[in-house]
C-alpha cells in the first residue's frame, strides 16, 4: 500500500486543519444524568482520540430537555451542560484530534426507552425505574407509528424557541472548547421530520412543498452559523434517502444540500432513512458494505460540497478507496470503532502510514515500538 495514503492526509475546512479523513461517528450512550456528562463520556470519547481519529463526535446533544431521546441523553441546554464537556473536548484536542459535538432534538422520537429497556415509547415499566414519559412535538401531530406518543403538532412560536436553542447551544459548545458543530436533521428526529413528507402534513409556510418543509431546519442552521464562529466549520447530518413510499429523496437531498451551502455549511453528513423507525434505510436482509456512500458521492458531486461518508465502513482498504477515489472527504466509523478504538492507528499501520509508531500516543508508541522489535527478533529465531 502507497506510503501516503489518502486516508491519511490532512484536510482543512474553513480555518481549521484536521490530521486525517477517519471520524469517529455520534453514538448515543444513554449514560447521561438530566443530560449532564459525566466520566463515562470523558472515556469514552477519550480513548477514540488516542487511538488516533482525525474527528471526535459527541452523541446528539439535546438542545431542549423534552429533545432527549430517552433519560440517559447528553444534552447541551444550559450553560452546565457546556461545562460539562470542557474537559472531554480538551483531551481530545490534547492528542490531536477535532473535538466535534452533534446538536439533536428527538421530537416524537423523545421519551423512548433506552435500549436495553426495549427501545420503545416509555411505559409503566420505566416509571418503576423512575423514569417518566414527557409530552413530544413534531410538526404535525401524528405518532411515529401504533403505540407510540401522540406528538404535538408545533406552533411558530415552538419552531422559533427550538431554532433559538439550536443557536445557544452551538455557542454553549464554542465556549465547552469544540471545534466543531454539526446539526442533526436525520434518522427522523425532529429537523428530519419537518423535511419529509411522510411526517410533515402542515399547510402553512413550514409545510408543503420541499422548500416548505426544509424553511424550519433552513433558518435553524442559519441561527447556529451565526452564533458559530465564522473560522469553525459546520456540519448538517441528512437521512440522504427515507427509506420509505413517496419519502425524502437523493434527488431532495441534492437541492438541499446547494441552499445549505449558500447559507454556510461546510459538509453534509450522509446517512438515511429513520422516518419510521430503525435509524437507517436498511431493512430485511444485511445492506451490503459502503451501502450509504453512494449518497455521499451524489451529493459531493452534484451540490459541489465536502461529505462525510458513513455506515458499514469496516477495513482500511474500503476507507482509503472511498477517500481516494473521491467518493466523499471523510470517512465515519462507529460501531467498528466500539470493537476497536483503535482502528485509526491500525489502519494508519496497514496503510503504510505510520511504520514508525509516531501516530500512537508517545506514551503508547514508545512501547509498541520496542514491542514490535522483540516480535521481530522472535519471528527471525522461528524462521531459522
Amino acid at each position: 500500500m502507497t506510503a501516503s495514503p489518502s486516508l491519511f492526509s490532512p484536510i482543512k475546512i474553513r480555518d481549521l486543519t484536521i490530521t486525517n479523513r477517519v471520524v469517529i461517528s455520534p453514538m448515543c450512550q444513554y449514560s447521561a444524568g438530566d443530560g449532564m456528562a459525566n466520566d463515562w463520556h470523558l472515556v469514552h470519547l477519550g480513548k477514540f482520540a488516542q487511538g488516533g481519529a482525525g474527528i471526535v463526535f459527541t452523541e446528539a446533544a439535546a438542545v431542549q430537555r423534552r429533545g432527549r431521546i430517552t433519560h440517559g441523553d447528553l444534552g447541551i441546554w444550559s450553560d452546565a451542560h457546556g461545562q460539562a464537556l470542557a474537559a472531554t473536548t480538551a483531551f481530545i484536542r490534547s492528542m490531536g484530534s477535532t473535538s466535534a459535538i452533534q446538536l439533536a432534538h428527538a421530537g416524537r422520537k423523545a421519551s423512548m426507552q433506552r435500549p436495553w429497556h426495549g427501545n420503545g415509547p416509555l411505559n409503566n415499566d420505566d416509571r418503576e425505574r423512575g423514569e417518566e414519559p414527557w409530552s413530544v412535538i413534531a410538526p404535525s401531530s401524528e405518532p411515529l407509528g401504533e403505540g407510540w406518543l401522540l406528538p404535538s403538532q408545533m406552533s411558530r412560536a415552538d419552531i422559533v424557541q427550538v431554532i433559538d436553542d439550536f443557536a445557544a447551544a452551538a455557542a454553549r459548545s464554542h465556549a465547552a472548547g469544540f471545534d466543531i458543530v454539526e446539526v442533526h436533521a436525520a434518522h427522523g428526529y425532529l429537523a428530519a421530520s419537518f423535511l419529509s413528507p411522510v411526517s410533515n402534513h402542515r399547510q402553512d409556510e413550514y409545510g408543503g412543498n420541499r422548500l416548505g418543509r426544509s424553511r424550519m431546519l433552513m433558518e435553524m442552521v442559519e441561527a447556529v452559523r451565526a452564533a458559530w464562529p465564522e473560522e469553525k466549520p459546520l456540519f448538517v447530518r441528512v437521512s440522504a434517502v427515507d427509506g420509505a413510499p413517496d419519502g425524502w429523496s437523493i434527488e431532495d437531498t441534492v437541492l438541499l444540500a446547494k441552499d445549505l451551502k449558500q447559507i454556510g455549511v461546510d459538509v453534509i453528513d450522509c446517512s438515511s432513512g429513520g422516518i419510521l423507525g430503525a435509524a437507517t434505510a436498511a431493512k430485511g436482509s444485511p445492506p451490503p458494505l459502503g451501502f450509504q456512500v453512494p449518497f455521499a458521492t451524489a451529493v459531493k458531486e452534484q451540490a459541489d460540497l465536502m461529505t462525510q461518508a458513513v455506515g458499514l465502513i469496516l477495513t482500511p482498504e474500503q476507507a482509503e478507496e472511498i477517500v481516494a477515489q473521491g467518493r466523499a472527504d471523510l470517512i465515519a466509523i462507529g460501531r467498528e470503532a466500539l470493537f476497536n478504538p483503535n482502528w485509526p492507528v491500525h489502519a494508519a499501520q496497514a496503510l503504510g502510514a505510520d511504520s514508525d509508531w509516531a501516530r500512537w500516543p508517545k506514551q503508547y508508541g514508545w512501547w509498541l515500538s520496542r514491542r514490535a522489535k522483540v516480535l521481530e527478533s522472535i519471528a527471525e529465531k522461528k524462521s531459522t
